[in-house]
């Protein structure tokens, strides 16, 4: 129970008339409260029935990017033209948008650019693209070394990582040019990473597109183990490298790779596995 009490002895008039208007303030928040906890809810159960929320983009104060960036997205980011043009407005805005929310630190004497800004923030835009919630907020902190760097933390060399602890990624510039250099052997370190940091990110956050990500990466677990025989095909295949088999994460790390450079392919050998990636990341654009 709540009491609102305010005593002006000389002006009971005022007293009361404060009284009420607090009353109704109270219980406009209240009500507010009670309809947006109403709204997540039948949205969530939407999303449980069509694998999708109610919206997906909204745009109240539209970004863009300096020219030099916008150059850099049409001229080495395939993925953006295969948008339609109000696709590519909002690809736009939420590139812009990314940049500006992250903070992007070289090493090793390495100076950040716009080109390294640009392609390391539309690939997460693109993988997160069929989400609501897409700035990946388990990264504060986009860390880029000229090549492979050594880590302290398990004295090895590494070509990129994801750190939830520091909330930062991390990539060796030589290395994730690499991945976009060949676009069809399914090794692109940017999207590795970055399939790493949204996995993650979804199983620590509640908003609706993290809860679209659990229940179709839920299914996808569901449907492996009840089917031995796709198991078995998955590795008799090759088509996924073994690095895939190490654990959850590896595993739809690299079906994200393999996803995103041979859609085609996936998609034959694996019809099923096809649908629940993009059911995972309500893939439903640029001829996915």
């Amino acid at each position: 129970m709540i009491l609102i009490y305010i005593q002006d002895a000389e002006n009971p008039e005022i007293n009361s008339a404060l009284g009420n208007v607090l009353l109704y303030v109270f219980l406009a928040c209240m009500t507010i409260i009670m309809l947006v906890k109403f709204y997540a809810f039948i949205e969530s159960f939407y999303a449980i029935k069509r694998n999708k929320p109610f919206f997906l983009n909204t745009m109240f104060f539209k970004k863009e990017l300096s020219n030099r960036q916008l150059s850099i997205l049409k001229n080495e980011f395939e993925f953006y033209s295969k948008l339609n043009k109000n696709e590519q407005a909002v690809f736009r805005h939420r590139l812009a948008t990314f940049i500006n929310s992250k903070e992007f630190v070289g090493r090793e004497g390495l100076r950040v650019d716009n080109e390294m800004k640009t392609l390391i923030s539309a690939t997460a835009i693109m993988l997160t693209f069929g989400f609501r919630d897409y700035l990946i907020e388990l990264i504060d902190t986009v860390i880029i070394y000229p090549k492979v760097y050594y880590s302290k933390l398990n004295e090895t060399y590494h070509k990129g990582e994801t750190n939830p602890q520091l909330r930062t990624i991390v990539f060796s510039w030589e290395d994730f040019k690499k991945g976009y250099h060949i676009g069809d052997d399914n090794l692109n370190l940017g999207i590795h990473e970055f399939g790493h940091a949204i996995h993650l990110n979804a199983f620590g956050k509640s908003d609706i597109s993290s809860e679209i990500f659990r229940n179709g990466f839920n299914d996808l677990t569901s449907y492996l183990q009840d089917h031995k025989a796709v198991r078995d095909n998955l590795t008799a295949s090759k088509y996924f490298r073994a690095y895939a088999y190490t654990n959850q994460f590896e595993f739809f790390a690299v079906l994200l790779e393999n996803f995103i450079e041979t859609p085609d392919r996936f998609k034959a050998q694996f019809p099923d596995l096809y649908g629940y990636m993009k059911q995972i990341l309500n893939f439903n654009f640029a001829g996915y």
